[in-house]
C-alpha cells in the first residue's frame, strides 16, 4: 500500500513537473514572439524615441533646418554718442485697420511666390491649401515635410490664414522649393474682436437661457442653437474659414480658378510622407479606371495606433498579450504611438473604398472641381445645418442632398499625419509639444524602402444597415452665421 502511495505521489510529481515545464515554455514562446518576431527584428524601433529637439532637428537634412529655427529680427538703434546698440528681438504690432489694410492687399495682389523659378501651374499639377491659425511650431515641420516631397516642384501650395501674423508671414515667405500664394479670410475674429463675426459685447452668452436673453434683448436671442446654446466665435470660425477658402480657391483665386485637377486639403499640424503626391496621382488614376463613383481621396487616419504593414490577428494578440504583462509588471506604456511591422509592408497598396465618413477621411482630403460644383450647389445644407464642424456639415450635404453621396478611396498606409497635441476641441498643458513629430519620424523612416507602390489593390468596404442620420453638435444657430456663409458661396 505504501509503495502503491508512494508511486502514485511520483506520477502527480512529474505531472506537475511537465505541466510547469509546458507553461514555462509556452510563457518563452510568447516572449520570443512578442520581443524578436513581432517587429522582425530584436528590437522595436520605437522601444527608445528621443523626442528632444536636437533629436528632431537630426532627422532633418540641414538644408532644411532653415524652416525650423526661427530667425529673429535684431533691432538696432542709435545711442546719444552716437554707437549703435542691439537691443534684441523686434516684432512689429499692427492695429487692426493696418491688419485688415495688408489682408486686403494679399487677396487682391495674389501674389505667387516662385512662379518665375517653377513656371505656371499645370492642370495635371496637385493644388495644395493649408488652413492656418496660429501654431506656428507646427507649420514649420509641416512645411519641412512637403520640402522633401518628390515633384513638390511642381505643386502650387495655397496657404489660407486666419491669423495675421509677421513672424508666419516672413516663414511661409521663405519657401523657395515650389510654387506659394497666401490668402487672408478677412471675417476673423482678429480683425473684428468686437463685432460679429467675432465676440459682440452686446451677444448672448453661451449658456443663458432663451427666456431670460429675450428679456436681455442680447443681439441673437432668438436664435440659441438645438442645445439652447448661444454662438461662440472661436467655434464658428473654422467652418466659416473652410467654405471661404474653398469658394476662392475654385472661383476667385487667378491661379485656380480654371484648374481642374485634385485639390488636396491640409491644416497646419499635418505632416506628408514624401510620396503623398505619388501615392495623390494613382490612386487619382486608378479611379478613372476602376472607381468613377469615388469622388474624395483621403490620405490621412486617426487612429492612435496605427499597424502601418496590415491587420494580422496573431501580431494583435500578441502584442495585446504584451500590453497585458507590462501592466502587471506595474510598468506605463506610451499613451501614443505608431507600429511598423516590415514584414507586412505590402498592406500598404490596399487603398478602401468607402462611403465618405467625416469623422474618418477628413485629413488630407483631396477632389478636384466637378466634386466641388456638385457640393456648393448644397450650399444652403452646409450653410444652415447646426453644426459647427465642417466636416460634419459636409456629411450631411452628402446624406440630404447630393444625388450621388461622398464616396472616398482612402489610402490604407496614411501619407499624412496629425502631429497636433491640441485643437479646436482638446487643450492640454503643452500645446507647442513635438512628442508626437519625432514619432511619425521614425515611422516613415521606417517605412522609407516601402513607399512609392507601383500600384494599388482596392477593396470594398459597404454599409450593411441604413446609415442613421445624425444630430448636429449645435453651434450653428445663430441666423448671422447662416448668412454670412450664404454670403461667401460663389456658384
Amino acid at each position: 500500500m505504501s509503495n502503491g502511495r508512494s508511486q502514485l505521489w511520483r506520477r502527480r510529481s512529474s505531472t506537475t513537473w511537465i505541466r510547469a515545464g509546458l507553461i514555462l515554455f509556452v510563457v518563452i514562446f510568447v516572449w520570443v514572439q512578442v520581443n524578436f518576431l513581432d517587429f522582425g527584428t530584436s528590437q522595436s524601433p520605437y522601444s527608445e524615441i528621443n523626442d528632444s529637439q536636437a533629436a528632431i532637428l537630426s532627422m532633418v537634412p540641414a538644408v532644411l533646418h532653415k524652416f525650423l529655427s526661427p530667425q529673429p529680427k535684431n533691432f538696432t538703434v542709435i545711442g546719444p554718442n552716437g554707437t549703435y546698440s542691439n537691443i534684441g528681438y523686434f516684432k512689429t504690432i499692427l492695429n487692426i485697420s493696418e491688419i485688415k489694410r495688408n489682408i486686403a492687399q494679399y487677396n487682391q495682389q495674389q501674389l505667387v511666390y516662385n512662379e518665375d523659378t517653377f513656371g505656371p501651374l499645370q492642370n495635371d499639377s496637385i493644388v495644395i491649401v493649408v488652413q492656418i491659425h496660429d501654431r506656428i511650431t507646427y507649420l514649420r515641420h509641416l512645411i519641412v515635410s512637403l520640402a522633401q516631397a518628390r515633384d513638390i516642384s511642381q505643386a502650387l501650395i495655397v496657404f489660407s490664414h486666419d491669423y495675421y501674423d509677421e513672424e508666419i508671414n516672413s516663414l511661409v515667405q521663405s519657401i523657395d522649393f515650389c510654387k506659394i500664394i497666401q490668402i487672408f479670410y478677412p471675417f476673423s475674429i482678429q480683425t473684428h474682436p468686437r463685432e460679429f463675426p467675432g465676440e459682440d459685447p452686446a451677444d448672448c452668452p453661451r449658456d443663458i437661457k432663451k427666456e431670460k436673453a429675450l428679456q436681455n434683448k442680447c443681439n441673437n436671442a432668438l436664435y440659441p442653437d438645438l442645445y439652447g446654446h448661444y454662438r461662440e466665435a472661436k467655434f464658428t470660425q473654422t467652418k466659416h474659414h473652410w467654405w471661404w477658402k474653398v469658394n476662392h480657391v475654385f472661383n476667385q483665386l487667378e491661379a485656380t480658378r480654371n484648374h481642374t485637377g485634385l485639390v488636396l486639403f491640409l491644416e497646419e499640424d499635418h505632416y506628408v510622407a514624401q510620396d503623398f503626391i505619388h501615392v495623390l496621382k494613382l490612386m487619382e488614376k486608378t479611379c478613372r479606371e476602376a472607381c468613377r463613383h469615388c469622388n474624395i481621396l483621403s490620405l490621412g487616419t486617426y487612429l492612435k495606433t496605427y499597424n502601418y504593414y496590415g491587420d494580422s490577428k496573431k501580431k494583435e494578440a500578441l502584442r495585446a498579450l504584451k500590453e497585458q504583462s507590462v501592466k502587471q509588471l506595474g510598468q506605463i506604456q506610451p499613451s501614443w504611438t505608431f507600429q511598423v511591422l516590415p514584414s507586412l509592408y505590402q498592406h500598404s497598396q490596399k487603398v478602401e473604398i468607402t462611403p465618405w465618413i467625416s469623422s474618418k477621411h477628413n485629413m488630407g482630403m483631396a477632389f478636384n472641381r466637378s466634386t466641388w460644383n456638385e457640393i456648393v450647389k448644397c450650399a444652403a445644407y452646409f450653410c444652415k445645418y447646426d453644426d459647427y464642424n465642417w466636416d460634419w456639415s459636409l456629411q450631411h450635404i452628402s446624406q440630404n442632398c447630393l444625388k450621388q453621396k461622398l464616396h472616398a478611396m482612402v489610402a490604407r498606409g496614411p501619407r499624412v499625419f496629425h502631429i497636433g497635441e491640441c485643437g479646436v476641441h482638446h487643450k492640454k498643458n503643452n500645446c507647442a509639444s513635438t512628442s508626437v513629430i519625432s514619432k511619425v519620424q521614425q515611422v516613415l523612416k521606417s517605412a522609407k524602402r516601402h513607399l512609392y507602390p507601383d500600384y494599388l489593390i482596392l477593396t470594398y468596404t459597404t454599409v450593411l444597415k441604413k446609415s442613421k442620420l445624425r444630430k448636429g453638435n449645435g453651434g450653428w444657430g445663430d441666423h448671422r452665421d447662416h448668412k454670412l456663409c450664404m454670403s461667401m458661396t460663389i456658384r
